[in-house]
C-alpha cells in the first residue's frame, strides 16, 4: 500500500512542469498566471490577442510554456515570443496585485517615494522606478485628450533645476549652482525659468505640458494646443498676443479678459488659476522637481487634483490603464533623460 511519504517521493521525482500541473489538479486554480497577469490580459487582450512589442492583432498564438509554467505566445508577423506582462510596467518584478494597488493608492494621496516605499514594503529606488513606470504609461494616453466647449488657458513657470543629473559622467552645470535650486538671479521672466502652458475645460479635462524657456511664443502654443482643442471651443485667456494669433490660426473664438479681470459674463479664468494653486502647492510638497521629469508630475497633479471620482475609483483607472498600455522604464535609464524635455 502506498504511503504519504512514498506519493512525495514520486512527485519530487516528476518534472517541474508535472508538478505543477498537479497542484493545478489539486488547487483546482493555475499557477500559470497571477492575479496582477489575469488584470493585464483583461485590459490587453479584449478583442483578441496583441502582441506587446508589435502591435500585431490576429497574428498571435501560443507557443508553450515556460519552465515556471507561464503561457508562452508568439508573434507570426515580428516572429518574437512574449508572455501576458511583457512590455508592460510590472514586467520583471515580482510584486503581486496588492501591492501594486497599494502603489497606486499612494500615488493618487501624492505621497512622497520614501513615504510610498515604506507602506509599500519596497526599495526607495523601486518606489522611484515605479513612480515614472506609471506616470510613462499614461503620458501615451493623454496625448488623445481633447478640449471642448470653454477652455480656459494661461501659462505657469516653474525654476529650472538640473536635479538628479550631477552622476552623470559627461554632465556639465550651464550655470552657477543656486543654494537648493530655488533661487532665480534674473528678475522678471528670462531662461532660468521653465515655461508650462495649461489649459482646462468645464468638463475636467486638462492639458499641462513644458513648453519652452522664458517668455511663451505663438509656436510654442502651437506645439502644445494644436489638435487638442476643439473649433467649435471658446478659449478664454488673458490678454497676452501670443494667443490671440494661436486662436485666428485654429479659427477658433477667443475671449480675452483685461488684466485684474477674472470674468466676463459667463467666460472666466477663474477654473485655471485654480488648477495653478493646486499645482504649485503639489509640486512644492516634493520640494523641488527635476525638469526632465516635471512634465510626468503636471500629469500626476491632473490624477490627483483634477480628475473627478472617488479615490478607489482613480486607483481602478490608473492602476487599469498603466498596466495596459505597452512600456518598459528601466531605473538605469531614468537618469540619462535629456536635461531639458522641451517640444521640438
Amino acid at each position: 500500500m502506498a504511503t504519504i511519504a512514498g506519493i512525495l517521493t514520486l512527485i519530487s521525482s516528476l518534472p517541474q512542469m508535472e508538478q505543477n500541473q498537479l497542484k493545478t489538479i489539486l488547487l483546482n486554480e493555475s499557477p500559470r498566471i497571477s492575479g496582477i497577469e489575469q488584470l493585464i490580459a483583461d485590459e490587453r487582450f479584449t478583442g483578441g490577442l496583441v502582441c506587446p512589442l508589435c502591435g500585431c492583432i490576429g497574428h498571435v498564438s501560443r507557443n508553450g510554456h515556460r519552465k515556471d509554467g507561464k503561457q508562452r505566445y508568439i508573434c507570426k508577423d515580428c516572429g518574437k515570443t512574449f508572455i501576458v506582462n511583457t512590455n508592460s510596467i510590472t514586467a520583471g518584478t515580482r510584486k503581486n496585485l496588492k501591492v501594486w494597488e497599494k502603489y497606486v493608492e499612494c500615488m493618487i494621496n501624492g505621497l512622497s517615494v520614501r513615504k510610498t516605499a515604506e507602506i509599500c514594503k519596497i526599495h526607495r529606488n523601486t518606489s522611484f522606478t515605479w513612480r515614472h513606470k506609471i506616470l510613462d504609461a499614461l503620458q501615451n494616453v493623454v496625448k488623445d485628450t481633447k478640449l471642448e466647449g470653454i477652455v480656459e488657458a494661461d501659462e505657469t513657470f516653474f525654476p529650472l533645476s538640473y536635479k538628479g543629473n550631477h552622476k552623470k559622467s559627461s554632465f556639465i552645470m550651464p550655470r552657477e549652482v543656486h543654494k537648493r535650486g530655488k533661487s532665480i538671479h534674473t528678475r522678471g521672466l528670462s531662461y532660468q525659468q521653465v515655461c508650462v502652458p495649461c489649459a482646462i475645460d468645464r468638463i475636467g479635462h486638462s492639458i499641462s505640458k513644458i513648453a519652452t524657456l522664458g517668455r511663451i511664443k505663438t509656436k510654442d502654443l502651437h506645439s502644445i494646443y494644436d489638435g487638442k482643442i476643439m473649433p467649435d471651443s471658446t478659449l478664454c485667456t488673458d490678454k497676452m498676443n501670443s494667443y490671440v494669433r494661436f486662436a485666428n490660426s485654429n479659427n477658433i473664438n477667443l475671449v480675452q479678459l483685461k488684466t485684474g479681470k477674472t470674468k466676463k459674463g459667463i467666460y472666466n479664468i477663474q477654473h485655471i488659476n485654480s488648477f495653478h494653486s493646486k499645482l504649485k502647492k503639489f509640486i512644492e510638497y516634493f520640494n523641488g522637481v527635476s525638469t526632465k521629469y516635471l512634465n510626468n508630475y503636471l500629469l500626476w497633479n491632473s490624477l490627483v487634483n483634477v480628475k473627478g471620482g472617488s479615490i478607489q475609483d482613480k486607483v481602478n483607472t490608473l492602476l487599469k490603464t498603466a498596466i495596459a498600455t505597452p512600456t518598459t522604464v528601466k531605473y538605469r535609464e531614468l537618469s540619462s533623460r535629456p536635461v531639458i524635455p522641451l517640444l521640438v
